[in-house]
């Protein structure tokens, strides 16, 4: 009897459990999105979470919606270095299902979930003073700048190209009349 109790115990708690291990990291859910609409998957960035969690707290503390409140975006995300990137905001959901789902359902938010060449991913929210309204942001970007190659001797060699300089219009010094303060008259 203890056994049988036993059993159903842990199989309850299992089915409790079930469903939060097989819950997608946000990441995750925006990789699937992309992969259905044939883009890439995107890996969690530490720098474009950063500027999502500012941006998600900037919005939260001033209890306003804008991709603005901060500065302006291209200043924001130049720390990525990305080639390109988009920035997603919402407000109201507390789970990101709920809002990745109101992103997906807008035009223009989900054109930015879609990136071309996007590989990589910010996400963050944040709650408003009352704590009753959750803020998201999200950075997707891609088409980050190459590395620069290491100094030693596995470098490329550099390869400098001459060109001809364009000719001058002003007269040179044989030329001259009359030189007056560096002038030629």
């Amino acid at each position: 009897m203890r056994r049988a109790i036993g059993a159903a115990l842990a199989g309850f708690v299992l089915m409790l459990l079930a469903p939060a291990a097989a819950a997608e990291s946000p990441a995750e859910l925006i990789s699937s999105f992309r992969l259905k609409h044939g883009e890439v998957r995107v890996v969690r960035d530490a720098t474009l979470d950063r500027i999502a969690q500012e941006q998600a707290h900037a919005m939260a503390a001033r209890d306003h919606l804008s991709h603005d409140v901060l500065s302006s975006f291209p200043r924001r995300i130049a720390p990525s270095r990305a080639g390109r990137a988009a920035e997603n905001i919402a407000y109201g959901y507390e789970s990101f299902e709920k809002t990745l789902g109101q992103w997906i359902d807008s035009s223009e938010h989900r054109k930015n979930l879609l990136l071309p060449k996007a590989t990589r991913v910010g996400i963050a929210s944040a709650k408003d003073a009352s704590g009753k309204r959750t803020y998201w942001a999200m950075e997707i970007a891609g088409d980050y700048e190459p590395k620069l190659p290491k100094r030693g001797k596995d470098r490329e060699p550099l390869v400098a190209v001459k060109r001809e300089a364009a000719p001058s219009a002003r007269r040179k010094s044989g030329d001259c009349h009359i030189k007056v303060l560096s002038l030629c008259i």
